[in-house]
């Protein structure tokens, strides 16, 4: 299983940009998923995250300009981010619960998270 995510980029103070992450392999089903970002020098935090059912919960730093949306059918997440700051800026990482076939057709858990995806916010 793996998880691949899109969309970063240099985005000037107010502007916008969507992230993405499809997850792709031998899936049974997938739970939640969520971006988290770090910052350098500072912890990673959760921005946003999403179950399976349309649930969402965010991080009030970005509540009412970020929105985490998801299409169960592409197992894919996304973030748009509107009205962005500086102090946005970070390395994004997708996150997903995902229950997978294993090579003997069981089933196991994995907390899959994709390679990040840098987001500057400057001027």
């Amino acid at each position: 299983v793996q998880l691949q995510a899109s969309g970063g980029g240099l985005v000037q103070p107010g502007g916008s940009l969507r992230l993405s992450c499809a997850a792709s392999g031998s899936i049974f089903s997938i739970g939640v998923m969520g971006w988290y970002r770090q910052a350098p020098g500072k912890q990673r935090e959760l921005v946003a995250r999403i179950t399976s059912g349309g649930s969402t919960n965010y991080a009030d730093s970005v509540k009412g300009r970020f929105t985490v949306s998801r299409d169960n059918a592409k197992n894919t997440v996304y973030l748009q981010m509107n009205s962005l700051k500086p102090e946005d800026t970070a390395v994004y990482y997708c996150n997903a619960d995902v229950r997978y076939y294993t090579r003997t057709y069981d089933v196991d858990d994995l907390d899959a998270w994709g390679q990040g995806t840098l987001v500057t916010v400057s001027s």
